[in-house]
């Protein structure tokens, strides 16, 4: 088990990283005083270097909602009742929340929490002699530029979804902001910030993955979060900045940061044991027995349909919830829909022989998977002969499309038509299982670390750099360079992008490809936005936005009542 591997030979902060799992999200930070009589040990040092990392593991399920249930991919349906909630997961996908809704304040809450907690360790290190504790200054000096680059990576989440955003840097409130800067001040600070500690933070060992250095900022993740940075320049700030975007991707693919590798298998880095994958660039530890934010409640558990847990074989954490799944592809006649956007499962099946379209499924042995999607009939993992039943005690049959087919069988047509946010049973939407979920036992179940930044990520962002300063040649190699794992080697010509394959590269097919190989990994709003097709494209059940005034949220009336010097973001009351 991977756990028993890490906790018998990881050492310092890498073992504290992995062990530690998020309490207390109201903790207050130190004080003066207690910094005074805090820090007394080196494990003393460590606990509140990681503290931050646990708040940043699990603020990715607020984030998420943000990102995938007010986008073209996902959705979270009025399931004959469940998932109602007032409809805020409605007001979510319609653009039309309010600045009461509990969402994007729990995006502003969660971020600046973390950027509260980064600013007083760091202020409590400068003020500590690293000797006391028998450590050295440059030990001191990568914990510190790590909880910049954590501070960074907050900021750039709260830039994308707010724009308008205060600075605080310190815990004296005269260096903080007292209102908004402008998005090109938060936007120098946080570029300063990742270019400084470029220069202080540890180069990834070897190949092989990040093992020990799984769960620290590394030069490579801090070059890969201004990759980020550049790539929405233009929406961000209105600067486009490609040229930077492409100079710091081609140093990480050219292993000027480190040496990591695409995998060969698109679910390496989602894998149990993907601490061995060179793909992974940054990724939160994670364990069965220990933090796991992404399975649980509120993201990829509750991804999943009620009782699939049977299907899995993984029944030791009880039932799963559906909160979240595919938007479809075809009508509730199964014709197919014509939108230019969403239609996640139609892209996919442009290219049929795709391996993620398989239907997931444990494979015998331990700890090995096929397949990127639930659907059709699901059966015990220990009798085939049974099938799993959704909680209105009709079997399920996991379709492609939204509306009320129940206990319908797979050929019969429904008389019911109707195919919205509030009109979806048990069966409605395909739903993906991107990060295993191995049966009861199995030395690899919830084991995979959660993969912020894959090197993926990397080639995409060079790809689209090159795409739009005209080298669509250039964009499709690299391209095919990640995508060639996805298909059969003789579908390769078929399928891959011009020069390598005969498929067209267009601006509206590059964003397809980002939905197909980032599908659930919580970005796909920001791609959207900056494609400006997020207030103005159309998918399933829903219109474009009447102004892009909606391409950012609102600030809350709680956020706003606690601070007289913000200003609410424009187009919206109060």
């Amino acid at each position: 088990m991977k756990s028993n591997r890490i906790y018998k030979y990881i050492a310092g902060a890498a073992l504290i990283i992995s062990m530690l799992s998020c309490t207390n999200l109201d903790e207050k930070v130190y004080d003066q005083v207690v910094t005074e009589n805090y820090y007394n040990t080196k494990e003393d040092v460590i606990r509140a270097y990681v503290r931050p990392f646990e708040h940043g593991f699990w603020s990715i399920s607020p984030m998420y909602e943000l990102q995938e249930g007010t986008a073209d991919q996902q959705a979270t349906y009025n399931r004959e009742g469940w998932w109602l909630d007032g409809q805020k997961y409605q007001r979510l996908h319609y653009h039309t929340w309010t600045i009461d809704d509990s969402s994007p304040q729990a995006g502003w809450n969660g971020n600046f929490q973390g950027i509260t907690q980064c600013n007083s360790v760091i202020d409590d290190f400068e003020k500590l002699n690293p000797e006391k504790f028998g450590m050295t200054q440059d030990e001191f000096d990568q914990m510190e530029y790590g909880l910049k680059t954590m501070r960074a990576w907050f900021y750039i989440r709260l830039l994308d979804l707010f724009r308008n955003i205060p600075l605080a840097v310190s815990t004296d409130q005269s260096l903080n902001s007292k209102g908004q800067v402008t998005p090109q001040e938060a936007f120098d600070f946080i570029e300063s910030e990742l270019k400084e500690a470029l220069e202080l933070l540890p180069v990834k060992e070897g190949t092989g993955g990040n093992k020990l250095q799984q769960g620290q900022w590394t030069k490579a993740a801090a070059a890969a979060l201004l990759v980020r940075l550049y790539l929405n320049a233009e929406k961000w700030i209105g600067k486009a900045m490609y040229s930077e975007c492409a100079t710091y991707a081609q140093k990480i693919i050219d292993g000027e940061y480190g040496t990591y590798a695409l995998a060969t298998r698109w679910d390496e880095p989602f894998d149990w044991n993907n601490e061995t994958s060179d793909e992974i660039i940054f990724a939160f530890t994670a364990g069965y027995s220990r933090a796991h934010w992404h399975m649980g409640s509120d993201m990829y558990w509750w991804s999943l349909p009620a009782n699939a847990h049977y299907y899995f074989g993984f029944k030791d954490w009880g039932g799963m919830n559906p909160k979240y799944a595919l938007q479809p592809s075809r009508n509730v006649d199964g014709n197919l829909y014509d939108f230019s956007l969403g239609m996640p499962v139609a892209r996919f099946q442009e290219y049929p022989e795709d391996y993620r379209l398989k239907k997931y499924k444990n494979l015998s042995g331990e700890s090995k998977r096929e397949g990127m999607f639930l659907y059709g009939y699901l059966e015990y993992a220990d009798d085939p002969t049974k099938r799993v039943t959704a909680p209105n005690a009709y079997e399920y049959y996991i379709r492609d499309q939204v509306g009320m087919f129940k206990g319908a069988s797979p050929e019969t047509i429904i008389a019911d038509k109707e195919s919205n946010m509030n009109h979806a049973d048990h069966n409605s939407g395909w739903h993906p299982v991107k990060y295993p979920i191995y049966r009861d036992n199995d030395p690899g179940a919830m084991e995979a670390d959660y993969a912020e930044i894959r090197l993926a990520e990397i080639y995409y962002s060079l790809a689209e750099s090159k795409f739009r300063t005209g080298d669509v040649t250039g964009a499709g190699k690299l391209l095919n360079d990640v995508r060639k794992r996805n298909y059969p080697a003789d579908k390769y010509s078929e399928y891959l992008y011009q020069p390598d394959g005969k498929v067209i590269l267009t601006a509206d097919e590059l964003l397809n490809e980002w939905g197909r190989e980032f599908i659930v990994e919580s970005r796909r709003r920001t791609d959207l936005c900056r494609w400006n097709k997020f207030s103005t494209g159309s998918w399933w059940d829903k219109q474009p936005d009447a102004d892009s005034h909606t391409d950012i949220f609102p600030l809350s009336r709680t956020v706003l009542n606690s601070n007289p010097a913000l200003v609410q973001n424009p187009g919206y009351d109060f």
